[in-house]
């Protein structure tokens, strides 16, 4: 990647070359629709980047973000690599605690708060007397507003260049156990991920995206922020989990990325709509085919989507399977906050379900004798922020990073992830057992919203399940429970004659919680805390293995 293809040099070239171009939609609430061109977009930023030289702060200053995706936030990205510093963004669902250590840890300088749901419990994260900058869609405060300084400071006169080598963003990872770390990328690293899929898939200024998962994740930092930097596409962002079928029509986003969760809850919602035997049944008359397609990808706001995307987590390959059956191929990507999310992607027309496809362009790829994988990307980061030795153990002596995960390529180094190195666990019969891939099937059945496979030194593995909304919701009627009861029966045979017998498990537990981001089950990008699902429901492991039920509901 040349010095021209960086970040910064982008945002100018836009800035030049089409101005008037609309670049940003940002919802306000109601009916209330701003629209930001790139003429609009830089020059608030110039403006808010005049006012941080204004500070004075040393160069290379860490400038906070804490904020749900928004218009600001990648203006306010904008605003702090223009004015020489670099950008550390939050999860706008950390307790406070985690907020201060964050803060603290990068030593930053500002903070710009935004858009956020839980901004009382969290302000008592941030460091008495640092400064704060209040978005337009930020909670009540007494921090001098975005609008405000950027009518006090004229537009930055310079166009400042970065340089490949320099620090752009530290990324504090969401972290299924643990404190945060600060994974440090350079202009160059974050410019890679970004470049290299403008190339593979032709992202033109025509494209539009919509931003929902979480900015702070290096995954929606690639594939929305820089991507639409390098490319010129439109992004419109979410206004909330209510208006989400709205903001999606709006959008109508010809590229589309997501988290297999949320893939999931998509499929649900259509079988909630019309159940699975008799939409099968229609897209297999020929004449109905095209009709039911367009109608179901219409009602999911999809109809213009030509690249569909899944990453942050492993998906069934039967849902790939389903939304191919809608003319929809799911592209399966794999990456870390470590290397930018740049390491697999699979390609139209080679997908094969359970692998989430090969190479990027550049890096190489092996696997340890321990089946770990290992990969040396050109978005390797430079490092974990103040932590060299966590650093030097992440990496291999000749610079492969230890991505934790074990794996399996087949003859066109299409990448299958086989489970967490550390997720293994050891039933009391001695066996391992490699939890990920038995969620995947359990993840498959419509009854389920989501599964942790557990049973670390006992004598066989279980499973927790949260229920999918509308089948929880049956729950009351005991006829209704006692039918539930014998389908899971029915899963629990089904996935145990797919898997080895010393994986087979012993019972289904349902349980009571709704497992979420905010009552910390989840990460930010909704995977599940393995940790904090186990360690909740370990004082009733007991009584549910002495129960000899099959299928258990929580108590």
């Amino acid at each position: 990647m040349s010095e021209s293809q960086l970040l910064l040099d982008r945002v100018y070239h836009w800035e030049k070359t089409t101005p008037n171009q609309l670049y940003m939609t940002q919802p306000f609430g109601g009916d209330r629709i701003e629209e930001y061109s790139w003429k609009r977009t830089v020059d608030e930023a110039r403006r808010m980047a005049s006012y941080l030289k204004s500070l004075d702060l040393p160069a290379g200053s860490r400038i906070g973000i804490l904020s749900k995706n928004c218009a600001h936030f990648i203006m306010s990205d904008i605003a702090i690599w223009m004015a020489g510093h670099v950008s550390v963004a939050l999860y706008p669902t950390l307790a406070a605690e985690t907020v201060r250590y964050c803060l603290e840890h990068a030593d930053a300088k500002l903070l710009f708060v935004g858009k956020l749901d839980g901004w009382n419990e969290m302000k008592e994260g941030v460091p008495e007397g640092m400064p704060c900058v209040s978005y337009p869609l930020s909670p009540p405060n007494d921090f001098p507003t975005w609008e405000t300084l950027i009518k006090a400071h004229e537009p930055l006169a310079e166009s400042p260049s970065r340089t490949l080598e320099e620090m752009a963003i530290i990324v504090y990872t969401s972290g299924s156990t643990g404190q945060p770390k600060g994974v440090v990328h350079s202009f160059g690293t974050i410019g890679v991920t970004a470049d290299n899929f403008v190339r593979l898939f032709n992202v033109t200024g025509s494209d539009r995206l919509i931003s929902y998962l979480p900015l702070a994740h290096v995954f929606e930092r690639a594939a929305i922020e820089c991507l639409s930097v390098f490319s010129g596409a439109q992004v419109f962002f979410a206004d909330s989990l209510d208006t989400f079928v709205q903001d999606i029509q709006r959008a109508r986003p010809t590229m589309f990325q997501s988290v297999p969760r949320l893939w999931l809850k998509f499929q649900l919602g259509v079988f909630s709509k019309m159940p699975p035997k008799k939409l099968d049944l229609f897209l297999k008359i020929p004449i109905l085919n095209n009709i039911v397609r367009k109608k179901v990808l219409t009602g999911l706001g999809l109809q213009d989507t030509r690249l569909a995307i899944s990453g942050s987590a492993p998906i069934p390959p039967e849902l790939i399977g389903w939304y191919r059956s809608l003319g929809l191929e799911l592209l399966e990507g794999y990456g870390m906050s470590e290397n930018f999310c740049y390491s697999h992607m699979a390609r139209p027309g080679r997908v094969r379900p359970g692998y989430v496809g090969e190479p990027d362009p550049g890096c190489e790829v092996r696997i340890s004798e321990a089946g770990e994988i290992l990969v040396k990307s050109p978005a390797n980061m430079l490092g974990y922020y103040m932590d060299e030795e966590r650093t030097k153990e992440s990496f291999t002596e000749d610079g492969f990073l230890k991505t934790g995960d074990r794996g399996e390529e087949d003859e066109l180094k299409r990448l299958k992830i086989t489970g967490r190195v550390k997720e293994l666990f050891k039933t009391s019969k001695g066996k391992y057992v490699a939890p990920a891939p038995i969620e995947n099937l359990i993840n498959t059945d419509n009854h389920v919203e989501v599964s942790c496979v557990s049973g670390s030194g006992q004598p066989a593995a279980y499973a927790s399940i949260m229920l999918a909304p509308d089948v929880k919701a049956k729950l009351g009627d005991p006829a209704q429970k006692a039918a539930i009861a014998k389908e899971l029966e029915a899963l629990l045979d089904s996935v145990n004659s797919r898997i080895e017998n010393f994986e087979e498990m012993q019972f289904f537990v349902v349980v009571k919680d709704d497992w979420q981001i905010e009552n910390g089950f989840l990460t930010p990008t909704m995977k599940i805390k393995r940790n904090v699902i186990e360690e909740t429901y370990e004082p009733k492991l007991e009584g549910w293995y002495k129960s000899k039920q099959r299928v258990i509901f929580e108590q």
